[in-house]
């Protein structure tokens, strides 16, 4: 074999062995992704809100 071939295939075998890790890692991270669920609005209240008066 060439000096380019095996430069070729090491490359490519770098790129298909980090693929599938990235394959893999996404796969996982889909598997065990927890929906965000909507925080609940405070309903308003009729009191009016008092601010702090200190400076």
């Amino acid at each position: 074999m060439s000096l380019t071939m095996i430069i070729v295939m090491l490359i490519s075998g770098w790129l298909a062995v980090a693929a599938a890790m990235l394959w893999g890692v996404l796969r996982i991270t889909r598997r065990h992704h927890n929906p965000v669920r909507p925080v609940p609005t405070p309903e308003a209240d009729e009191t009016p809100s008092q601010h702090a008066n200190a400076h």
